[in-house]
């Protein structure tokens, strides 16, 4: 099993698998310009793997309506697949431009992931014997997120070849497009029993607008000092002590004036 962040280990993985997806904004504009090459390896391969399923997948469904208990095998081998179409599929949908190898290994390296869980104590015989029916809003929803994710990559394709970024919305059109889909693949598969969530916890992170650059939060005020309190009116000046002593000063007498 490979590590997974606290987060994702808290929740029942066996009932909702987990979709993982890291924003790489900057991508290699060669690469995307021939993404449709590069990736036709990976997409061969499994639809080569897709082929077997057609065996395998209706055996899961028979031993699981008579025992209620997932072959171990088969399901490592259709969560394997999971696995290794959540790479392949955003490496050909422009949600990052690393190769996805041929492994659907779970301790693979790579920015996108599906977490699985381990199989069911027992399944639901009756949720298994009416899948194809029960399921049908899922895989009606699955669609609609795949023509979401591929108008996302469409417009991706643009942006990334002129300006070697991909923008933060078309990231979030991306994952809200590819996280459905590659949870609902298990629920197809009969690795799950319970509808997948429309968007997880961490799909409505991403999904939060952010505020722009420009918009930044207005500086706190500083606190203001506390007022002095107004200075005291100045007490008047206290008389000399020989004040009655004191005389103004005389004008000089005038001429023919006695003297004083």
């Amino acid at each position: 099993m490979t590590s997974v962040s606290p987060a994702i280990a808290e929740q029942d993985l066996s009932r909702q698998p987990v979709f993982e997806m890291t924003w790489q904004e900057q991508q290699s504009r060669g690469t995307t310009f021939f993404r449709l090459f590069t990736a036709l390896p990976g997409l061969f391969f499994l639809s080569l793997w897709s082929i077997a399923l057609w065996v395998t997948v209706p055996i899961s469904w028979f031993v699981l309506i008579f025992t209620g208990n997932y072959p171990r095998s088969l399901y490592d081998f259709h969560a394997s697949f999971a696995r290794y179409a959540t790479y392949v599929y955003s490496y050909f949908y422009l949600a990052t431009d690393r190769w996805p190898g041929f492994s659907g290994d779970p301790a693979f390296d790579y920015p996108e992931k599906l977490h699985l869980g381990e199989p069911l104590a027992e399944y639901s015989r009756m949720k298994v014997l009416f899948r194809i029916i029960i399921g049908i809003p899922v895989y009606l929803i699955a669609y609609a997120m795949n023509i979401v994710a591929q108008i996302g990559a469409f417009i991706s394709w643009f942006t990334i070849v002129f300006t070697g970024r991909q923008p933060e919305g078309i990231y979030q059109m991306l994952r809200l497009g590819l996280s459905y889909q590659h949870r609902a693949m298990p629920y197809g598969l009969l690795l799950t029993e319970d509808w997948p969530e429309f968007t997880q916890d961490a799909d409505r992170r991403a999904l939060e607008p952010h505020a722009p650059a420009g918009d930044l939060p207005a500086p706190m005020a500083a606190p203001e000092a506390p007022a002095e309190p107004a200075a005291a009116a100045p007490a008047p000046a206290e008389p000399p002590a020989d004040a009655g002593w004191f005389e103004p000063p005389q004008p000089p007498p005038a001429e023919g004036d006695p003297p004083r």
